[in-house]
């Protein structure tokens, strides 16, 4: 599948993720960069960033490279480890590395970090690589 068209069908059809503001903006075989501003509804009681708006963009840079190949593949398993806090105006930065392209469970890491390159937060997710095509056709 070519990588621009795994970042227009995610940026189209993983609904949830769009509402909250996260948008791809690289793949390729090796990594792909999901990016989200942290606005005022993303913040929790404390006044920083809640951690499931953390872990939706890590999942979303998950996504596109697991589901880079075309075969549609599904989180099984993630570990998220809050490193620091993101506060409203921040840019974050979600980049996905390849650990083990297997061609049933893949194995991810990402590193989400702020404008300035401060570790936030770090996320290693296992994926289950299923034997059918990733959906294509606008799902809106």
């Amino acid at each position: 599948m070519n990588a621009m068209n795994i970042q227009e069908i995610l940026n189209r059809n993983d609904r949830f993720a769009a509402a909250v503001g996260c948008r791809i903006t690289e793949v390729d075989e090796q990594h792909a960069v999901a990016e989200m501003r942290v606005r005022k509804e993303h913040l929790n009681a404390g006044n920083v960033c809640q951690g499931g708006a953390l872990f939706t963009l890590a999942d979303l840079a998950m996504a596109a490279l697991m589901n880079n190949s075309g075969q549609l593949t599904f989180g099984i398993s993630s570990n998220v480890i809050f490193v620091s806090s993101a506060k409203e105006g921040d840019v974050l930065r979600a980049e996905a590395v390849s650990v083990a392209d297997h061609s049933k469970i893949p194995s991810i890491e990402v590193k989400v970090t702020n404008q300035e390159g401060r570790l936030v937060c770090h996320v290693t997710g296992i994926g289950y690589r299923k034997s059918v095509s990733l959906p294509t056709e606008d799902l809106n």
